[in-house]
């Protein structure tokens, strides 16, 4: 019997992550997985323990956004977990009416080495650094805020839907949280198959 805990990286990016099963539409070192989810990921129906997504929905135009998120519910096993984690509209009006300029270009890059901000040579007007980091650089398509999630997960068919912290889960699986990022300008949200 295969106690094998299956998980999925979906919209990986450039390069997988060990000891995940790494999946992007583009080709790369490390991706296991290159197909256009829109056409359907090269997985059986539950064929996924948990699958997590870090910035990745964003770049789905708003209206093919719960058809993305049924092909990652389909893969998921019964009790499966989806993992998102998302640019968080509202915490990024927050800095912008705090007038909180290292929200958009934190110094010793806090939010990690993924995220560098919004360098003052791009743009230097607090509004420019909300809605260049918003869009960035036009790779965003979709924005969302906590309860805007929640609906499209639940329209998309799971069955429950938790708002976690960075590094926190409500799922039984401790390694959902493992490739979280960027915490201070993050939503994160568990969705239960």
């Amino acid at each position: 019997m295969d106690n094998v805990v299956r998980r999925l990286n979906w919209g990986c990016g450039h390069s997988g992550e060990p000891g995940w099963i790494n999946s992007d539409v583009k080709a790369g070192p490390g991706i296991d997985i290159s197909a256009d989810i829109q056409t359907g990921l090269p997985l059986e129906d539950g064929d996924i323990d948990y699958a997590v997504s870090i910035h990745a929905l964003q770049e789905i135009p708003y209206p093919e956004i719960v058809s993305i998120l049924q092909e990652l519910r389909r893969v998921l096993k019964p009790d499966g977990v989806l993992r998102l984690v998302l640019s968080d509209l509202d915490k990024h009006f927050h800095a912008y009416l705090q007038g909180d300029r290292t929200f958009f270009c934190p110094p010793d890059s806090e939010s990690g080495p993924e995220f560098a901000g919004v360098p003052d040579e791009d743009v230097s007007s607090l509004g420019g650094k909300l809605i260049v980091q918003l869009i960035w650089y036009g790779y965003t398509r979709t924005l969302f805020t906590a309860d805007f999630i929640e609906e499209l997960l639940f329209k998309s068919g799971f069955r429950e839907v938790h708002h976690c912290a960075y590094q926190e889960t409500r799922s039984p699986y401790i390694g959902i949280v493992e490739l979280d990022n960027r915490k201070n300008e993050s939503l994160y949200v568990e969705a239960v198959k």
